[in-house]
């Protein structure tokens, strides 16, 4: 019962202490008449992502790679099959591909360049330096064209500023801020503990691999402020909002995440995720650029074959990719 109650536990303290670091760094930010888009492409950005950062910090530290870099690609390949399955599910995302094509050339891009940095087997500093040195020059980029070209160049320009105004009810006062930056941080690192060492003491509970447990369980939970944006904004029938967030996090995800952890510890990639899940998040992110290119959007029969294919790929974890013939 302790692992139930450290998993919960860590879940809980990790969607609430992200909240409350968002929203009270966007109120302390508000209040130096810092702009909306600059707020959300930077504050929102990053605290979103907070726990998958914290989560996989966490792991690399106590010499647990399989979950720190299981929890980033099982993030990745959750957000596309998982919570953009289940967004077009209840209401079908219709997109313009033009609208697309810079965050989804970047995120394809980041793809790559994970997968040929890791093939090594171990991500180290200068690598990880290389990841965001790429995540600047992207950000750089893309404040330039959202500024530039504010209508046209990305389907994230609008969300970007509309993220920043749902966080704009924050605290009321400075000190209040801090505190809540504060507080929010202690709790999403102190969740972040107690879910690793759940998750480490379930993997060994259950005979498999940390990396499995990162892929599935982990990624999932870290995943969770992402589907209920998701799964709100389809009931808005606003669905395709959830394409330009999944999109930006997982370019999030691979540059930041594990550019940040790199540096502070090169990371050993597990030779599961060599094998098999590297190259499964590259092939859904290939899916999902070709659904939006060729099909405008996500269907619902497409979304149920991103649902099923995620069920199929979550039970492959747990009952034998090892088995797989390659």
């Amino acid at each position: 019962m302790t692992t139930v109650f450290e998993i919960i536990g860590g879940f809980i303290l990790l969607l609430f202490g992200a909240e409350y670091l968002v929203r009270g760094a966007v109120s302390l930010a508000t209040r130096l008449k810092v702009s909306p888009m600059i707020i959300g492409m930077t504050i929102v950005a990053y605290g979103t992502t907070a726990p998958e950062l914290v989560v996989s910090l966490e792991g690399a530290l106590i010499g647990q790679p399989g979950i720190s870099v299981g929890n980033v690609i099982g993030s990745n390949i959750a957000n596309i099959l998982l919570i953009l399955g289940t967004s077009a599910l209840i209401f079908p995302i219709n997109c313009n591909p033009r609208a697309l094509y810079r965050d989804g050339s970047v995120m394809l891009g980041s793809a790559f360049l994970f997968v040929g940095l890791a093939l090594e087997g171990t991500i180290n500093r200068v690598q990880g330096i290389l990841m965001i040195g790429a995540l600047v020059t992207y950000s750089i980029y893309a404040f330039w064209t959202e500024r530039k070209q504010h209508r046209v160049a990305s389907a994230n320009g609008d969300v970007i500023a509309q993220e920043a105004e749902e966080f704009s009810e924050g605290p009321k006062s400075t000190w209040l801020a801090i505190i809540s930056v504060v507080g929010g941080i202690a709790a999403v690192v102190f969740g972040a503990r107690l879910l690793v060492a759940g998750a480490v003491t379930t993997a060994r509970e259950f005979g498999v691999g940390e990396e499995v447990i990162g892929l599935t369980m982990v990624a999932i939970g870290t995943s969770l402020p992402e589907l209920a944006t998701a799964v709100v904004a389809a009931y808005r029938k606003h669905s395709d909002v959830a394409i330009g967030n999944i999109i930006g996090a997982n370019i999030y995800n691979l540059l930041a995440i594990m550019g940040v952890v790199s540096i502070v510890t090169p990371l050993k990639v597990p030779p599961q995720i060599l094998k098999f899940d590297l190259w499964f998040m590259l092939g859904v992110t290939i899916v999902l650029l070709a659904s939006i290119t060729l099909k405008r959007g996500i269907s619902r029969p497409v979304a149920i074959g991103f649902l099923g294919t995620y069920a199929a790929y979550t039970a492959l974890q747990f009952y034998g990719v090892e088995s797989l013939p390659f």
